[in-house]
């Protein structure tokens, strides 16, 4: 696991043992706030090491940016936290997310010590503010990577996790396309220090709005393509000859993730507007 100082009192956490998934911890004058886990426990168990023997800074709250697996296996190794999520969080935590670990238990042994932990405290639209000591951290419902996502502002800092709101290519399978749209549009102009993206390398300050303007270039790109593959009446296959690199991303981040989630973003734009087609004529 890499750690990274962003600011202060701000650490980010990059796993090395999944997809360059985050975390990260933001220490106050009483203690710390983590927001997501990691997903194997040896990486989770390390970061509380780090936190509370290392650094004397107990986790008082964790905060799940969504339900998926990569950001919140580790939460049950913070017992002593109050967990803090969005309302559908808890809802998909408590159906996909036990299923989903059910099945990755029966099959990695890696993961037997891991249960699935329902919120203390959710909020549902809007924000909620959680102050502890000199920190507050806003969370903002950022729908469309799923429909539980948050993003979280330090505001003392102005630095944003914006978890997989931003990564290195727009994924929305689990989600909504329209949604992820907007999510974006919100960030626009934030003048956020810092932005941490749920995967990958840490958006510095000058990079913030050329990265959010080539995600919605990125996803006005890949419309265009499946819209002209329905017009043409050819099947979802056709997709198939579009690369990442034809809708203006790299397909290098991520050891090469990337154009596996391209590939699953234009399958499901596919099926998505089709129905609407459909649910028109």
């Amino acid at each position: 696991m890499q750690r990274e100082r962003v600011a202060d009192d701000i650490y980010v956490f990059t796993s090395e043992l999944y997809a360059q998934v985050t975390a990260g911890a933001i220490l106050t004058t009483e203690g710390a706030i983590l927001i997501d886990t990691l997903v194997f426990p040896e990486e989770a168990r390390a970061i509380r090491h780090f936190l509370e023997n290392r650094l004397n800074s107990p986790v008082r709250y964790v905060i799940n940016t969504h339900y998926h697996a990569d950001h919140t296996y580790g939460t049950c190794f913070f017992p002593d936290a109050q967990l803090v999520t969005h309302a559908r969080c808890y809802d998909l935590l408590d159906t996909r997310g036990r299923e989903g670990l059910a099945a990755a238990q029966h099959s990695t042994s890696e993961l037997r010590d891991v249960q699935i932990v329902l919120p203390h405290m959710v909020f549902d639209g809007g924000t909620l503010s959680v102050r502890l000591g000199n920190k507050t951290v806003e969370l903002r419902h950022s729908p469309g990577h799923s429909p539980d996502s948050i993003v979280c502002l330090v505001r003392e800092d102005r630095v944003l996790f914006a978890a997989d709101t931003m990564m290195p290519v727009p994924y929305f399978v689990d989600g909504s396309y329209d949604d992820f749209v907007a999510s974006l549009r919100a960030l626009q102009n934030g003048g956020f220090e810092n932005v941490v993206q749920g995967h990958g390398e840490v958006i510095l300050r000058g990079e913030v709005e050329e990265v959010i303007q080539g995600h919605l270039g990125y996803l006005a790109l890949i419309r265009r393509h499946v819209e002209r593959v329905l017009d043409r009446g050819l099947p979802p296959e056709a997709l198939n000859a579009v690369t990442i690199e034809d809708c203006g991303k790299s397909r290098i981040p991520l050891n090469g993730l990337v154009q596996d989630l391209h590939q699953a973003n234009m399958h499901a734009l596919y099926h998505d507007l089709a129905a609407q087609r459909r649910g028109r004529a």
